[in-house]
């Protein structure tokens, strides 16, 4: 059962893995996604503003490296078990918002929107993966123990 589980979790990195290296390779396609669904907030544009001055790229630009790098990050280390509870709690957070923010489905009519609530409900899949990462923990149990307790 262990193996399964190890095999599982490279499977399910994987998904992390590609989906970060091709926002990192394609940053300015990332940037422009997320530039037309995030606003920076009036409180914190004067610091995104200093950060934008010291590194010669735009917010949009530091969010998409910084979520392709979270991607790979996680991914890595839920796929060698390092961290996992912890990485899957943050993309848990990361997935939920990012659905949010993306899927806009609840403003469309029903045809227009049905591939916008197939990938929030992929999302909702695959936060449930992530919560089985977090319940499953770090150490092998047996069946009995790990499902006594349901």
């Amino acid at each position: 059962m262990p193996a399964f589980v190890t095999f599982g979790r490279i499977l399910f990195a994987v998904l992390f893995i590609y989906t970060g290296a091709t926002k990192l390779f394609a940053i300015q396609a990332t940037a422009d996604f997320i530039a037309s669904k995030i606003v920076v907030p009036e409180a914190i544009e004067p610091y995104a503003k200093q950060i934008e001055t010291a590194t010669a790229m735009t917010t949009p630009q530091l969010l998409a490296i910084a979520v392709g790098g979270l991607e790979i990050i996680a991914g890595l280390m839920i796929a060698l078990n390092f961290g996992a509870r912890f990485f899957a709690m943050l993309m848990i957070i990361y997935i939920a918002v990012s659905t949010y923010l993306s899927a806009d489905f609840w403003n469309l009519a029903a045809p227009e929107n049905a591939k916008m609530v197939v990938d929030a409900l992929k999302n909702l899949a695959i936060i449930g993966a992530l919560c089985m990462i977090i319940g499953y923990g770090r150490t092998t149990r047996p069946a009995e123990s790990a499902y006594g307790d349901v």
